[in-house]
């Protein structure tokens, strides 16, 4: 038990390394100091451009496939018996995520997990991933809601688990992924809610279809 709680705290403090603030710290930027304040993808790439964001989600989904893949690898048997590896794998996977929300080198104040979750789900059910991307991005493309498209994925990793006759302790995990995924899309939720929600308009099916009618 012991072990497990190390390689929890060492996935933990592997999420909280956050890519935006890493590739903030090159140019000098806090991008929680822009637009909706948020450490994630999306808000880096509302305020910093393409490039900004790509650096940022490719770090933030390499520590949750680093923290599920390699953490549980270490050999700590000096701290007692090791936990079953699955166990280990989706424990680390998940705290690496919760490390990305709310990172304790930053103020608890991170972005909302769902690249780290990829990451992590790479290495624990990679063909989980498929369907999700679908699911992201028609949902994106028919309203241009990311919070409610990534909402949407994350809840289709459970019956997706199933489908895939996951073992319990993954479809455990997805379980608490999704609930997690949609606690940290809250203010998303409430916005929705408001009317306030923001939509990339350009990416819409609907914008598309107004411009070609306007273009004929």
């Amino acid at each position: 038990m012991l072990e497990l709680i190390v390689k929890l705290l060492i996935a933990y403090l592997l999420g909280s390394v956050s890519g935006s603030m890493l590739v903030g710290a090159f140019k000098s930027v806090d991008i929680r100091q822009s637009g909706s304040g948020n450490a994630g993808g999306t808000n880096a790439f509302r305020t910093q451009g393409f490039l900004f964001a790509l650096w940022v989600v490719l770090i933030d989904v390499a520590k949750g496939a680093v923290a599920a893949g390699l953490v549980p690898l270490w050999g700590l048997t000096a701290l007692g018996p090791p936990a079953p590896p699955l166990i280990q794998v989706l424990v680390c996977g998940f705290a690496a995520v919760v490390g990305h929300c709310y990172p304790v080198f930053y103020g608890f104040r991170g972005g909302k997990g769902a690249a780290t979750a990829v990451g992590a789900l790479a290495v624990i059910a990679p063909l989980a991933i498929v369907p999700m991307i679908v699911i992201w991005l028609l949902v994106l493309v028919l309203t241009g809601w990311v919070g409610l498209a990534t909402m949407l994925a994350a809840i289709s990793l459970v019956p997706t688990l199933v489908w895939f006759d996951a073992p319990a302790p993954t479809v455990g995990f997805g379980v608490l992924l999704a609930v997690f995924v949609v606690f940290t899309h809250r203010t998303n939720i409430r916005r929705l809610l408001d009317g306030t929600e923001n939509r990339f308009e350009r990416i819409r099916l609907g914008h598309w279809l107004r411009r070609g009618r306007r273009d004929s």
